[in-house]
């Protein structure tokens, strides 16, 4: 059985990478995926339904996507794993 990981969280380091490196290297039966962490990416991600005369409808129509895949890569998972980084670490239970 395959192990579905979705991990979440602050996108500034390389905090995934590691995980799945070493996930890999111990040959660990699992699959990983994540938000998407490209910033052009995430903000074109509703592009695909037509451009946009102002930039509002178009981040719009982006996030409305980005959170259908979110919502059904979470839904999903078997496990998720949440990084928060120091900016945002108010957020996280102590």
């Amino acid at each position: 059985m395959k192990l579905n990981v979705y991990l979440s969280g602050e996108i500034h380091t390389d905090w995934r990478e590691k995980i799945i490196q070493g996930c890999e290297e111990n040959n660990l039966s699992i699959s990983f995926s994540s938000p998407v962490t490209d910033h052009d990416k995430s903000d074109g991600a509703g592009d695909l339904l037509g451009a946009e005369d102002k930039s509002f409808w178009r981040d719009h129509k982006s996030a409305k996507v980005n959170a259908i895949r979110t919502t059904t890569l979470i839904n999903n998972c078997d496990v998720a794993i949440i990084r928060f980084g120091d900016k945002y670490k108010q957020w996280a239970y102590k």
